[in-house]
This record gives structure tokens, C-alpha cells and sequence, in this order.
């Protein structure tokens, strides 16, 4: 059975949570105000996390057959997370405004990726796409609450 799409969208998963970290970093690094001293070690455990979860993608994307991008123009030119130039301007608020933009996207990813395994009969890689996205959902009710708002999942 062909796995093209499987491949496709684990490679998508890549340059998207290559893109996602360096995000988050910059949040990590131009973030002040209130809630700072929770916040900025925070942000190095989101980056933790979508780091674990994009070496085990890469891996199964290589387990199967795939390349996965390995290069900052390969990420930039394929992922759909945009990026913007840091500010100090920026309050806590919409710093976590966008991490939770990033998050949403990450998950509704994580739904294709649920749907094209299934069409190509892959429950790991399936497997990894479902366990990626109880994580990030975690990570939505968490930035959701901090924001004093519903995950509305």
C-alpha cells in the first residue's frame, strides 16, 4: 500500500514544528511583565515538547521511507505557522495568544495526519499523529485557562 500522503503530511509536521519551536523561543525571549517568572521557564518545556514530538515524527517519516526537511529554508518555505519580528511591545497576553494560534493549528494538523494514516492503513504513524494531539490539547486548555478563557476544543 502506498503511504505518499502519510509521508506528506509527517513532513509538513516537520517543517511546521521546526517552525513552531522557534516561535516559542521567541516568546521565551521577549516576554515581560506579569506572570514572568512562571512564563519564561515554561516556555523551555513547550520547546521540550514539540522538540520530542518532532524528533519522533522525523524518525517515522524516515522509518517509512520519507526525507524529512532538514534545513531552515526547507522549513520556511513549507511551513503554514508564520512567523513575525520579535517585541518587546508585545504583551504577556498576545504572546500566549499566539503560542495557543500555533497550538490550535498544530492540532487541526495532527487531525489530517489521524485521517490520511488511516486511509493508508498506518496506526503507528496514526498512533503518533493521535498522542501529538492529546498533547497539544493539554497545552490549549492550559494557554486557554492562563488566558481565563474555555480550551473550546
Amino acid at each position: 500500500m502506498s503511504n505518499v500522503k502519510t509521508q506528506e503530511v509527517l513532513n509538513q509536521a516537520v517543517a511546521d514544528l521546526s517552525q513552531f519551536s522557534v516561535v516559542i523561543h521567541q516568546a521565551h525571549w521577549y516576554m515581560r511583565g506579569k506572570s514572568f517568572l512562571t512564563l519564561h521557564p515554561k516556555m523551555d518545556e513547550f520547546m521540550d515538547g514539540i522538540n520530542d514530538h518532532l524528533d519522533v515524527v522525523a524518525e517515522r517519516l524516515i522509518t517509512i521511507g520519507g526525507s524529512p526537511y532538514s534545513t531552515l529554508k526547507e522549513f520556511a518555505e513549507h511551513t503554514k505557522i508564520k512567523d513575525q519580528p520579535g517585541s518587546y511591545e508585545k504583551t504577556m497576553d498576545d504572546h500566549l495568544n499566539n503560542l495557543l494560534e500555533g497550538y490550535r493549528y498544530l492540532r487541526e494538523l495532527c487531525a489530517k495526519g489521524i485521517e490520511v494514516t488511516e486511509e493508508e492503513n498506518d496506526h503507528v504513524s496514526q498512533d503518533i499523529f493521535i498522542g501529538m494531539k492529546a498533547d497539544i490539547e493539554k497545552t490549549i486548555w492550559m494557554l486557554s485557562a492562563e488566558l481565563g478563557k474555555a480550551p473550546n476544543l
